[in-house]
C-alpha cells in the first residue's frame, strides 16, 4: 500500500429524496473507489445508520459516533467507512455555543496495511456568527489528536469534516498552523490548498439545488486535512485532491454539499525528499 484514497461529505441527514440521493452515493462511492470515508450528518434509527445503508455491499467496515440526541430513539452524528477493519472508535463531545446545536469528533483507530491509521471526523457549528464555538471545538480537536494520536506513534493522522468555515477563518488558520488559538497551535495540511483545482467551492448555492435553498454565498468548507508529511519519511503527503460528487440529475444531486477525495502518501520514501 502507497497511498491512501480519502473521501469526506456531508450527507445532509434525511432531507429531500433521499432514497434517490442514496443511489447517487453509493454511485460515487464506486465510482472513486475511496479506503476511507468520513460521512456527516448522519442519523441513526432503530439501530441502524444512513452510513449502514451507504456501505451495503460495498465492503467497508462502519463505525457511528452520536453527537446529537434527536429524541424517539434517533441520533444524529458522524461516521467511518472503511475498507480496513476498524479496531475501536471513540467519542469526544464538542463545545457549544449555549445553544441547541451539538458537535462531536469520532475518532477510529484503523489498521491498514500500511500500519495503524487514526482517523478522525467532524461537523462544527453551523452558523455564520458562531466563530467563537468553532475555535473552541478546534482547540479540544486538536488536543484530542495529539492525546490520541502522538507525532509519529502510527500514521500520520487524517481529520476530515464540514468545518462551516472557510479557509482564511481563525479556526481553519488554526488547524492549518497560520496562527495561535489559547496560547496553543498545531499544524495540518489541507490537501486541496495545495493540489485541488479553485475555487473548490463544497457548498455551492449557484450550482447545486439543495444549497441553493439557502441563498448562501458559493464557499469552501468541507475539508481533508494530514498532519504531514513527516520530516524524513513523506508519509502523509497529499498527492491528489479534488472535488467530487458534483453531479445533478434531473434536479437531484447526492447531497446539499459536494464532497472532497484526495490520495495520501503513507509508505516511507526516504531523505530525498528534503
Amino acid at each position: 500500500m502507497e497511498r491512501l484514497r480519502v473521501l469526506t461529505l456531508n450527507i445532509w441527514n434525511k432531507k429531500g429524496p433521499w432514497e434517490r440521493r442514496l443511489e447517487l452515493i453509493r454511485e460515487g462511492i464506486r465510482r472513486l473507489s475511496p479506503d476511507v470515508i468520513g460521512l456527516q450528518e448522519v442519523i441513526l434509527y432503530n439501530d441502524r445508520t444512513q452510513a449502514d445503508e451507504i456501505r451495503e455491499g460495498l465492503g467497508y467496515d462502519a463505525a457511528f459516533g452520536m453527537a446529537h440526541d434527536l429524541g424517539d430513539g434517533m441520533h444524529f452524528g458522524n461516521a467511518v467507512l472503511s475498507r480496513f477493519p476498524i479496531e475501536k472508535r471513540s467519542v469526544l463531545p464538542l463545545p457549544t455555543a449555549g445553544d441547541e446545536e451539538r458537535r462531536a469528533l469520532l475518532h477510529a483507530r484503523i489498521r491498514t496495511p500500511a500500519g495503524s491509521l487514526p482517523f478522525f471526523v467532524t461537523h462544527l457549528n453551523w452558523k455564520f456568527h458562531d466563530g467563537v464555538a468553532r475555535e473552541a471545538q478546534v482547540l479540544s480537536i486538536a488536543e484530542h489528536v495529539m492525546h490520541e494520536a502522538p507525532v509519529g506513534a502510527d500514521l500520520p493522522a487524517v481529520l476530515v469534516g464540514d468545518f462551516n468555515a472557510v479557509s482564511h477563518s481563525a479556526e481553519m488558520r488554526f488547524l492549518l498552523g497560520l496562527q495561535s488559538l489559547g496560547g496553543k497551535s498545531v499544524h495540518f495540511t489541507d490537501c486541496f490548498e495545495h493540489l485541488g483545482a479553485p475555487p473548490g467551492n463544497t457548498f455551492d448555492s449557484e450550482k447545486n439545488p439543495y444549497a441553493a435553498l439557502t441563498h448562501e454565498f458559493p464557499r469552501r468548507i468541507d475539508y481533508i486535512l494530514v498532519r504531514g508529511p513527516e520530516l524524513g519519511t513523506g508519509r502523509g503527503k497529499p498527492l491528489s485532491a479534488e472535488v467530487v460528487m458534483t453531479e445533478n440529475q434531473d434536479g437531484v444531486a447526492p447531497s446539499d454539499h459536494y464532497g472532497v477525495f484526495a490520495e495520501i502518501n503513507v509508505r516511507e520514501l526516504g531523505q530525498r525528499l528534503y
